[in-house]
């Protein structure tokens, strides 16, 4: 919708024009007194010696003019002042080049005068008084006037030309935010894939701006504001852009943080000229990227206060949101990751009337992810898209992003061409756990024990009917790893069964397992699949029902319950002492069974254990086939890789798929994935 009426502001600006009531200096009257004044001080330094003058005596300065080493001697008043032409030695005051010198109270200046016209011997003589009434009337007045000026340009002068809003702070209560339009972003919804969902909604908030009397003409309203919300990486804000490069509406885009200041009172003013500059310019959209950052919950502890910053800039955006006109065409865009955290009162209908979910892509998003990010490089012919769109479940769409960039490097700088599917694959998994260090000197005996630890971690998943398919095994560090099993899941988990979890746990056992029985000790490598293990059987029996003496309670934390200054329960817990003393028994219960199980796992299979991690010294990654071949009772026919390398041929049917998690230092087993 296009407005080309003159009285209208201009839409980019805000209708402050170029210079955005910013401070600039003119060329003006004040400009050439600042230039003047600058001048003349500089002037006055150059020229003043006072602070080079050494007080003498008059018998001292006597004796300098009979030996003829005096250049001018001035006479002010009762004050002698004069230099030596060369510098002299005096006790207590170095080397004099300057001197002045009080007369006594009852010598005149005429016989005096005679005296050094006598005895001057090339020196100049003086008998004027050289301090004139500019600088002895004008001079002390000088840092007054510099003072007022710079009260009268940084504040009085911004008051005027900010009286809308801005307040006593000048520039400070101005918003922040910054102008985009269709012709301003090469972003659309083109660009957006893999969340097909949310992108139909904010398509129907374009269309409602483009035409709003289509949906009007059955009594509807306009959205007042719409949350995006998601975990980091998924979009949201490209999403806001997408709305940009679409709507043919100004978008005024800010980030939360910046309406906090240090001044009490700024952020609040910020928001309110941000939305007189919104409802000028409508229709249009506002968007506020983390928004958490001011909207958190009010009233949750001692710190906060009605005179908090943070407050005050919460209650300025619920005012301006439920102050709209029907007929103020201007949407409110929000994205947050933490939507637990927001005040009730802003995301309630009125104020948030939409509140769109943008989810981890699933497989068929990965996919068209991947074909938008892949328009941008070359990509060569054995590159298979739909194969590493499996391969990487739990991704985001900004991990997704990063990958095809670091196959873009990798393919550079190994100078080839066009990016091939092995690029692709070590860029996956630099993303996932970090560059490989294939240079590292690892000792002997720790090698071995990594080995070992990774091969029990094979041999478990492997026989574990429940688990996820094995991917590959490898003993090379990686990020903070020092190897890693990596697990191919045959679909996209958004729920976790028990069997599944069950079987998890006892793959982050064999590791340790395997470790103690053929090394016949145990280090701090299993770390991560001790934390892995226990999280996993706590949320087992603690919040999702699976223990039979627990039965069907959750006694996890509320996230959603406010925090009180006060808090009446167990501790801080909505259960008793006796609660979390059974939680803690069958935690350890649980524990304890499973890892008694994969111990007998590994005892009966300890020639497969063996045969894997002697494999995996030879040639240091094994992929699924290799796996596969080895528990079967073949042997590995292919050529031994070069030390430190992680080249081994990939020859797994499926398409590999790293276990979504985090890495501790160390070895490391498969992650756990967080409940969907």
């Amino acid at each position: 919708m296009n407005d080309d009426r003159p009285d209208r502001p201009n839409r980019r600006d805000g209708g402050r024009g170029p210079n955005n009531g910013g401070m600039r200096f003119s060329r003006g009257l004040f400009g050439w007194f600042l230039f003047g004044a600058m001048c003349l001080v500089l002037f006055l330094l150059l020229n003043s010696r006072g602070s080079n003058f050494r007080t003498l005596n008059l018998s001292d300065v006597w004796r300098q003019l009979e030996a003829a080493n005096v250049r001018m001697i001035a006479i002010e008043g009762d004050v002698l002042k004069g230099e030596f032409l060369s510098e002299v030695p005096f006790p207590n005051m170095g080397r004099v080049r300057y001197f002045r010198c009080e007369l006594p109270p009852n010598a005149s200046s005429g016989p005096l005068l005679l005296e050094l016209l006598n005895k001057r011997n090339g020196a100049d003589i003086v008998a004027e008084n050289t301090q004139n009434l500019f600088v002895s009337i004008i001079v002390p007045l000088i840092p007054w006037a510099l003072m007022i000026a710079f009260v009268w340009f940084f504040f009085l002068r911004q008051l005027r030309n900010s009286a809308s809003g801005a307040g006593m702070l000048g520039n400070f209560g101005r918003s922040r935010h910054r102008i985009t339009s269709k012709e301003h972003t090469n972003v659309t919804f083109e660009d957006v894939a893999g969340i097909d969902e949310a992108k139909e909604e904010v398509i129907e908030i374009v269309e409602f701006l483009k035409n709003p009397r289509r949906f009007q003409r059955l009594g509807g309203r306009i959205p007042r504001g719409v949350l995006l919300v998601g975990e980091p990486g998924t979009g949201k804000t490209l999403l806001a852009k997408a709305i940009a490069g679409e709507a043919d509406v100004p978008f005024f885009s800010i980030s939360g943080s910046d309406f906090v200041e240090m001044f009490v009172g700024v952020g609040a003013s910020r928001v309110r000229d941000l939305f007189k500059q919104a409802k000028e310019n409508s229709p249009c959209i506002i968007f506020l990227d983390e928004i958490d950052a001011v909207g958190r919950r009010r009233g949750s502890g001692f710190s906060s206060g009605g005179h908090d910053e943070r407050e005050q800039t919460l209650n300025a955006i619920l005012v301006e949101m439920d102050g709209f006109d029907t007929n103020d065409q201007v949407i409110v865009c929000a994205a947050t990751n933490r939507v637990d955290v927001l005040d009730p009162a802003l995301t309630r209908p009125g104020r948030f009337d939409r509140q769109i979910y943008v989810p981890l892509p699933d497989v068929k998003g990965r996919l068209e992810i991947l074909k938008v990010h892949g328009k941008k490089v070359k990509l060569g012919p054995d590159v298979d898209l739909a194969r590493l769109a499996r391969a990487t479940p739990g991704f985001s769409g900004a991990d997704l992003a990063a990958i095809i960039n670091e196959a873009a490097l990798h393919a550079t700088l190994a100078g080839k061409e066009y990016i091939e599917m092995e690029d692709l694959e070590e860029a996956r998994d630099k993303v996932r756990w970090g560059r490989a260090r294939k240079s590292r000197v690892i000792d002997e005996k720790e090698k071995m024990a990594t080995a070992y630890h990774e091969a029990g971690h094979a041999v478990v998943q492997y026989l574990e009917k429940n688990a996820d398919p094995i991917h590959k095994v490898t003993i090379i560090p990686r990020g903070q790893m020092g190897g890693a099993t990596m697990a191919l899941p045959e679909k996209d988990r958004n729920t976790l069964s028990r069997s599944w979890c069950i079987a998890q746990m006892k793959v982050c056992f064999g590791g340790r397992i395997a470790e103690e029985m053929f090394c016949g000790d145990v280090n701090t490598g299993a770390m991560a699949d001790i934390r892995q293990a226990t999280a996993l059987a706590r949320r087992m029996v603690r919040e999702w029902g699976m223990n039979e003496r627990l039965g069907f309670v959750y006694y996890g934390d509320d996230d959603s319950r406010p925090g009180t200054p006060f808090d009446l329960s167990f501790g801080g817990r909505d259960y008793s002492e006796e609660t979390a003393r059974i939680i803690d028994e069958e935690v350890k219960k649980l524990i304890d069974r499973l890892y008694e199980e994969t111990r007998q796992i590994i005892q009966q299979n300890r020639d497969r254990v063996e045969a894997v991690a002697k494999a995996l010294l030879k040639y240091e990654t094994l992929d699924g086939q290799d796996i596969d071949n080895i528990m079967r009772g073949g042997r590995l026919t292919r050529p031994q890789v070069d030390n430190g390398s992680d080249a081994a041929p990939r020859r797994a049917p499926a398409a590999p798929a790293p276990a979504p998690g985090s890495a501790e230092p160390g070895f490391s087993g498969p992650a756990v994935p967080a409940p969907g």
